[in-house]
């Protein structure tokens, strides 16, 4: 049996991640399961909340300890899922702006090990999650200019920006970047892969 295709999409909140994740569940070939973040928010009892969607800046240090072994824990689901020949999208914020380092990234890029992954960071303007959260807010901190917050995210979640594929957000439809994606697989992806890379890091 083939492993099932992993794709990993990162990036801000409001960047569109997830809405390229539906697309790629719509047009894609074959079946994809969402693991991501929002997905993995449901099963995360509250007192852990928010669990692996902690935002970058240290401001939650008491719940620092569990966040690699959530990761781990969900990147092993992961592999599991490609083992058995189901494709698997997910999308997360990952970063390394805790109170202290942590290097979940190289710590889940080492558990798919083997495993054919495709990272892709997903950018998008500031102007244009403001303009998001603005008219969706959905608890997420918005106004006229960005806030503390989200700068943060600006600046931690593409680092060190190691990708296969790199998306802008701002004009294209989430249709039209996971037909990208699609095309990105069939042609192949170099060697080393973007999380090959990172494993050894």
């Amino acid at each position: 049996m083939s492993p099932g295709q992993i794709v990993i999409l990162n990036g801000a909140p409001r960047a569109g991640k997830s809405s390229i994740a539906a697309a790629i569940q719509a047009s894609l070939n074959g079946t994809w399961i969402n693991l991501g973040v929002d997905t993995y928010a449901k099963a995360t009892p509250p007192q852990l909340m928010p669990g692996i969607g902690l935002r970058p800046g240290g401001e939650r240090p008491d719940l620092e300890a569990i966040v690699p072994v959530l990761y781990a824990a969900l990147y092993d689901s992961i592999a599991a899922h490609a083992r058995l020949g189901v494709n698997v999208v997910a999308d997360f914020g990952h970063h390394d702006d805790y109170s202290r380092p942590l290097g979940i990234l190289p710590d889940c890029a080492r558990r798919l090990a083997g495993l054919p992954v495709l990272f892709v960071g997903v950018h998008c303007p500031l102007d244009i999650i403001m303009a998001r959260r603005n008219a969706d807010p959905q608890g997420y901190a918005t106004g006229d200019t960005a806030p503390p917050p989200v700068l943060r995210w600006q600046a931690a979640v593409h680092v060190p920006g190691i990708y296969d594929l790199t998306l802008d957000t701002a004009t294209p439809t989430p249709e039209q970047s996971a037909a990208l994606i699609a095309r990105t697989l069939d042609t192949g992806i170099p060697r080393p892969t973007a999380f090959e890379r990172l494993a050894q890091t």
